[in-house]
């Protein structure tokens, strides 16, 4: 029986917990809008201040005014931070750390943080159960620089275009130069947007540009010689790239229960927001988007616009806008370690392979792990735990890449230096609800998700996500990014001409592939218990879901539909590609065009 207050008790109640909560307006620490003056060490300085008054760790609440603040690199910013599938170069310069933090909302009010230079916007650190909402994340000089075809002259290789008045250049011995605050560089790559709709134009991927042996025939006007790209035709707007991608605009690590409320990022230099070895994130209305409809920029991110590396519990996105990226809406995976030597029979000496993912932390005392053959992707042994775990070259979670770790119980006898290993950890590993967002008119692919946990996708749209739309991954070759999935739903989303590109994983719309040098050898399965249900396909060309090595695999209430907004172009002409695949049902599916499924099927 459910106990009954009196209506003055509960007002009661409720006043006594509205008057728990602190709040503080950071206008009160010189925390002003509207100047130029570089808010880092202010907003720094009155984080700690806040900090250190609620040593108890009082429900907070940090309000900010509406309006413009400036951030700066600053020596009170520097951190040492080792970020996954980022660039581990250090100190990296911090514009609003929130570390050890709990119970805090920070409340924007609208606020728009412009950054300068090289930056890491915002940081959570060790911190738990906080919000923030309400503001935007911008730099001043984005490092991708934006240029308009003028004329295109396909006999000559000659390409005339014009740099957007937003980007500083220069051009010195016939090489164009790109700067901003604290750094200089020559874009390597390009991205090619159509003018007027912001899609990717159809069939360039990634292109080479006209940086060098170029010429400067007014200001802003460049020509560039022996740049023979038809496809570039006036108006085109391509987004100049460079190498690296040393920050995110947001940086999670070791937090535990965080919220990110109608927050946008426009731009950062590599991933939108990373978060690593975090416990339950939700993104309501967060957004990785341009700054409006009109706004001059055709890009945002340099790479992913959201991604987590080894999270574990609860991550959601919901209510999302995820544009002009340079690579996935959300990406979703843990990481293996190779085993290098066999020091005992439950002993490993095992390390961080790539180039961007090690330094932090990647397990402890009680995880539940398990190993791979990198040749099959085939497990081996039996699942393990965790008994110790000892970083050898550096602390465990400060730029380490080769751990010395002991298992409860013995390791199987064939997994050693001879041959190539891997091991998984499985504790760290996230449910995930990717739900009601919109992506579109990005480079590469739409999303990826690589957890053992469950997975539902659904009431997404999918517009021009030029690649893959939808990718079940899985690596311990390359990027060395885990694992099999064995509980996806994808349902009542709509995709709207994906693979007008080809990058990696482009086998199809929908593409379940993980990396197996030796399929053939293969006896067990990766993947397994995928739902593709109710969605919409709206597509000019013919493959629709191409799967690797899965046990249990559905197909069915969904709707296909074929148009002519572009020529069909794909390898794949098949709507079904299925290697290594058992335990298919395609049912109930509704196929403009009709289906047959002896000619419609390849299956090898």
């Amino acid at each position: 029986m459910g106990i009954k207050y009196p209506l003055f008790s509960l007002v009661t109640i409720l006043l006594t917990l509205s008057s728990c909560v602190k709040t503080y307006n950071l206008v009160d620490y010189g925390v002003k809008p509207g100047t130029a003056e570089n808010m880092t060490p202010i907003f720094i300085k009155a984080l700690e201040s806040i900090k250190n008054e609620n040593v108890n760790n009082e429900e907070v609440k940090i309000n900010l005014a509406s309006g413009t603040y400036n951030f700066h690199p600053a020596a009170v910013g520097e951190r040492e931070y080792y970020i996954s599938n980022h660039d581990q170069d250090n100190p990296k310069s911090v514009g609003l750390p929130f570390e050890q933090m709990k119970n805090v909302t920070f409340d924007g009010g609208g606020a728009n943080f412009i950054f300068h230079g090289r930056m890491l916007p915002l940081s959570v650190v060790e911190s738990s159960n906080c919000t923030f909402k309400n503001f935007s994340i911008d730099f001043k000089t984005p490092h991708i620089s934006q240029v308009k075809v003028l004329a295109n002259d396909t006999l000559t290789g000659i390409i005339t275009y014009e740099i957007a008045p937003w980007v500083n250049y220069e051009v010195k011995d016939s090489t164009l130069y790109v700067s901003g605050e604290g750094w200089e560089a020559t874009p390597s790559s390009g991205i090619a947007f159509d003018g007027n709709t912001k899609r990717l134009v159809y069939r360039t991927s990634d292109i080479g540009i006209g940086t060098r042996h170029i010429v400067e025939v007014s200001p802003r006007i460049i020509q560039a010689f022996n740049w023979k790209n038809t496809k570039l035709t006036p108006e085109t707007v391509i987004a100049m790239r460079l190498n690296g991608r040393p920050t995110p605009g947001i940086f999670i690590t070791h937090a535990t229960n965080t919220i990110f409320d109608n927050v946008k990022v426009h731009y950062a230099e590599g991933m939108g927001l990373l978060a690593q070895m975090s416990e339950n994130i939700t993104l309501n209305e967060f957004s990785v988007c341009l700054r409006a409809e009109d706004d001059p920029r055709y890009f945002t991110t340099q790479a992913d616009a959201t991604h987590f590396s080894a999270c574990k519990g609860t991550i959601i996105s919901r209510n999302g806008l995820y544009e002009g990226m340079m690579d996935d809406a959300i990406n979703i995976h843990g990481t293996y370690l190779k085993v290098e030597k066999r020091l005992a029979d439950n002993k490993l000496l095992a390390r961080y392979m790539h180039a961007q993912s090690w330094g932090f932390e990647w397990g402890r005392v009680g995880d539940t792990v398990q190993f791979v053959d990198s040749k099959t992707m085939e497990l081996i042994g039996i699942t393990n735990r965790i008994a110790a775990i000892t970083a050898v070259d550096k602390p465990i979670n400060k730029g380490v890449k080769q751990f010395e770790i002991t298992f409860e119980q013995p390791v199987d006898s064939n997994i050693s230096e001879i041959g190539v290993f891997g091991i998984e950890n499985l504790t760290w590993t996230p449910e995930v609800l990717f739900a009601d967002n919109i992506i579109k008119n990005n480079r590469a692919r739409g999303t990826l998700f690589s957890t053992p946990k469950k997975v539902v996708v659904e009431n997404n749209i999918f517009d021009h996500t030029s690649g893959t739309a939808i990718l079940l991954c899985g690596d311990c070759n390359g990027w060395f990014e885990t694992g099999a999935c064995q509980d996806v739903t994808i349902r009542n989303n709509r995709f709207i001409n994906s693979l007008t590109n080809m990058f990696q994983f482009t086998n199809a719309v929908i593409s379940i592939y993980p990396e197996i040098p030796d399929l053939k050898g293969q006896k067990k399965y990766f993947h397994r218990g995928i739902v593709i249900e109710n969605n919409e396909f709206e597509t000019f060309d013919t493959p629709i879901l191409y799967a690797k090595s899965v046990d249990g695999l559905v197909f069915r209430n969904n709707i296909i539909r074929k148009n002519s907004d572009y020529p069909a172009f794909h390898w794949n002409t098949k709507p079904f590609f299925f290697e290594r695949v058992v335990n298919v049902d395609i049912t109930d599916n509704q196929f403009e065009g009709g289906f047959d499924l002896s000619k419609d099927v390849r299956a090898e």
